[in-house]
């Protein structure tokens, strides 16, 4: 089991929020890109679960859901220096697993392919002609 590093302040859920998103049924994905010149470290994770999903035991195992997916996926689909927000759905705590855990990582390997083609045109403007 793998211990990963937690997002905390608010500017940095809004930093994500800002940034790269995608939606799936079951789960809504941010990231936000590195920023430029900051030293090597691992993935960050956030998670969300608003009120409107229903009373506090609903959003707890919502967020308890969302930790057991990233605790799996967090050394294979999450890139270093980037800052993902996993947002719980209407559907989160009572849908099945591995449905979860299928959008979850469906989302993480958009939204890194997404990261990677932008950091890559970053690095050479050249290309960016």
């Amino acid at each position: 089991m793998s211990q990963f590093l937690i997002l905390k302040k608010r500017k940095d859920f809004l930093r994500a929020a800002n940034d790269v998103s995608f939606v799936c049924s079951n789960v809504i994905v941010q990231a936000a890109r590195p920023v430029f010149g900051e030293e090597e470290r691992s993935p960050r994770v956030g998670f969300t679960a608003t009120k409107r999903l229903g009373k506090a035991h609903i959003r707890n195992r919502t967020k308890r859901r969302l930790r057991a997916v990233v605790r799996e996926y967090y050394e294979k689909y999450m890139l270093a220096n980037v800052d993902y927000v996993l947002i719980g759905r209407y559907a989160t705590h009572c849908c099945p697993y591995k449905d979860l855990k299928a959008d979850v990582k469906y989302a993480l390997k958009k939204i890194n392919k997404i990261i990677t083609k932008g950091t890559d045109d970053e690095k050479d403007p050249a290309s960016a002609d």
